[in-house]
């Protein structure tokens, strides 16, 4: 059945090229979220080892709810490792960095999310599409405060 929600179907298809790579970005950052809660060493051990719990599990909910809304404008969400490389603007991290080194990967990780989720506003604005504008308002809420908080560890 034809999908008529007031946005062309070009339109929707351009949409969810952006919100495929939001989604190649935030699963990444799941993986590389909890890659580090694994392997974090040091004197900081347990408070990173929980933050970074809480959020690869918030990130968990959020490739959901990306996910959806790409299937609720009438698209398949990708859903392979290959794909999410390949449209991802965050990169594997395949060592064990020091505790340091993952917290700023984390902070870069975070940020480069919010600039994906920011470069889809436009088309949105021109479509008038609320509910996508809303979840991207949303993620880039808890992706702004988490490399806050990310950062707020590095300082002296």
């Amino acid at each position: 059945m034809a999908i008529d929600i007031g946005i062309s179907e070009e339109d929707r298809k351009s949409i969810v090229e952006g919100l495929s790579r939001l989604l190649s970005d935030t699963y990444v950052l799941y993986l590389k979220t909890h890659n580090f809660h694994w392997n974090v060493t040091g004197p900081m051990f347990r408070t990173l080892h929980l933050m970074f719990e809480e959020q690869y599990n918030e990130l968990a909910l959020a490739v959901d709810s990306i996910a959806e809304r790409i299937r609720a404008l009438g698209f398949p969400a990708p859903g392979a490792y290959a794909t999410y490389a390949r449209l991802s603007s965050i990169k594997e991290e395949v060592g064990v960095p020091s505790a340091e080194d993952m917290i700023k990967q984390l902070v870069e990780g975070q940020e480069a999310v919010t600039r994906t989720a920011r470069g889809i506003f436009p088309l949105l604005d021109k479509v008038s599409d609320e509910p996508t504008a809303d979840l991207l308002t949303q993620r880039m809420q808890v992706h702004e405060k988490t490399a806050w908080m990310l950062r707020a560890l590095l300082e002296a």
